[in-house]
């Protein structure tokens, strides 16, 4: 299973130029973060390849940002996973902005929350805020990594933990139910307090 402590090496060794280590980022992530534009663009009318544009742009925009050194707060793979879901989401977004604007001559779309990137767009939680720009820069990386973070740590219980996590990830609801071993109606009851609680907190109240 791959380790925190090997995504911060390939990190690191991308800050070093060594480009095998993008070739191991690239077999970890490049198929979650298409999935992931998928998600982001659906219902949009598009090229089939389009969602793959999407998720190779964010990832090079990674990958360009960790060569010269710009994220070395990020310390694992869940930081890395936060930051490459609001990256690939913001370029989604970017996209679907574009088309708007051909379609109908103007138009914008609205920003999204990093909560409703890691969990859906269901619910329309605030989780870490709006995100503006597509590009990772350091501050974002930097932000995106604490307080995403702080949103784990709020969460009562290892099992309301992990279940953020796989989501962010991209699983399944029926994929983290097997792997707890419970129902899918258990996952879904999950995420709904998980929600609760972030949206709580980001209202500056308290979870009772």
């Amino acid at each position: 299973m791959l380790s925190a402590g090997s995504v911060t090496t390939w990190i690191e060794q991308l800050g070093a130029g060594n480009r095998a280590a993008a070739q191991h980022l690239w077999e970890r992530y490049f198929p979650r973060l298409v999935g992931l534009a998928r998600q982001k663009l659906r219902g949009l009318p598009r090229r089939a390849t389009d969602e793959e544009d999407v998720a190779l742009s964010a990832f090079d925009s990674f990958c360009r940002g960790a060569e010269r050194g710009r994220f070395p707060r990020l310390e694992g793979r869940d930081d890395l996973w936060a930051l490459l879901v609001v990256v690939t989401a913001r370029k989604a977004i970017d996209l679907r902005q574009r088309e708007t604007r051909q379609k109908r001559g103007g138009g914008r779309v609205g920003g999204e929350s990093v909560l409703d990137q890691l969990l859906g767009d269901e619910g329309g939680a605030a989780g870490i805020g709006q995100v503006v720009g597509a590009e990772p820069t350091p501050d974002l990386a930097a932000r995106v990594a604490e307080e995403f973070q702080q949103l784990l740590a709020q969460l009562p219980g290892d099992e309301l933990r992990t279940v953020a996590l796989r989501k962010m990830e991209g699983y399944t609801n029926a994929e983290i139910a097997a792997e707890l071993g419970c129902a899918d109606a258990t996952v879904e009851r999950r995420l709904k307090l998980i929600r609760s609680v972030w949206t709580k907190s980001a209202q500056g109240g308290t979870e009772s």
